[in-house]
């Protein structure tokens, strides 16, 4: 059956936009994921004109703790890494229409004293990431080095959460309160670490609309791509046809899924290499 945004109440269902890079000339390793800058502008005027009311993710999540009714046909718009374009494309399309949105940031991919050089483009410096804050932006937490967190051991999958939310709350003077999972991989574990280092919510993918249902640490979103057209664009925005739109991405989700479940059962074999 189709997925249909709903408007309110328990039932609500929640168009969640991930984004990655907005660039005119992304490199090969980000292509598919980047948005042009006016496809952008498009797409966020599309918003405007559909009537939908942009939101934080904290809001949402937050009003769905409290029971508190969500905006007319609400909207959340979310990038992922922490791409410098999002400081120099979105940020003007998103001001000119007064919208709301969230930025996860791999803290070890930024430019500054902590880049551990694992970047695959151009990305933010701290005073960008500062400038984006100050216009509004709702930054959160991405791990530290944008690894796969259900294959980690407890040591490391804690480095990356606790690591990167202190990165964070140094240069902000916020602490985080939205996480998003690298890849949208996690697991109960994975999950119940998240929860116990202080983030308050947590966003997956799963290419279908968010749902009071999910719990807070699993909301799922819908991947914007460089080829997504506006009507396509528009379906999403009004939560239309997702399942027919994502039916190729989920098919190959579930078959990740089963080899990372067999990839962890060999690494918890005795002798098993590393």
């Amino acid at each position: 059956m189709a997925e249909v945004a709903g408007r309110e109440g328990d039932d609500a269902r929640v168009p969640v936009l991930m984004y990655h890079a907005v660039a005119a000339e992304p490199n090969d390793a980000t292509r598919a994921l980047s948005v042009p800058p006016e496809a952008f502008a498009a797409q966020m005027a599309v918003i405007a004109d559909r009537g939908a009311t942009p939101i934080g993710t904290a809001e949402l999540a937050a009003a769905w703790r409290s029971g508190r009714p969500l905006p007319r046909r609400p909207v959340l718009i979310t990038f992922d890494d922490g791409y410098e374009g999002v400081h120099r494309h979105a940020l003007p399309a998103l001001a000119e229409h007064g919208f709301p949105a969230t930025l996860f940031v791999t803290t070890g991919w930024l430019r500054g004293p902590y880049d551990t050089g694992g970047a695959l483009d151009t990305m933010l410096d701290w005073d960008q990431v500062r400038a984006l804050a100050a216009a509004g932006v709702e930054i959160g937490g991405h791990s530290h080095t944008h690894p796969q967190l259900d294959q980690l051991d407890e040591e490391r999958l804690r480095f990356e959460l606790i690591h990167g939310k202190e990165i964070v709350a140094d240069q902000l003077g916020t602490v985080p309160a939205s996480f998003a999972y690298p890849y949208g991989y996690s697991d109960r574990r994975v999950r119940r670490a998240v929860r116990e280092t202080g983030y308050a919510q947590a966003l997956a993918v799963g290419n279908g609309l968010a749902r009071r249902a999910q719990g807070p640490y699993a909301l799922r979103r819908v991947t914007v791509r460089r080829a997504t057209g506006l009507e396509e664009f528009a379906r999403l925005v009004e939560g239309r046809a997702i399942g027919r739109a994502f039916a190729r991405d989920r098919l190959l989700t579930k078959g990740y899924a089963v080899l990372r479940r067999a990839r962890q059962v060999r690494g918890r074999l005795p002798g098993a290499g590393a």
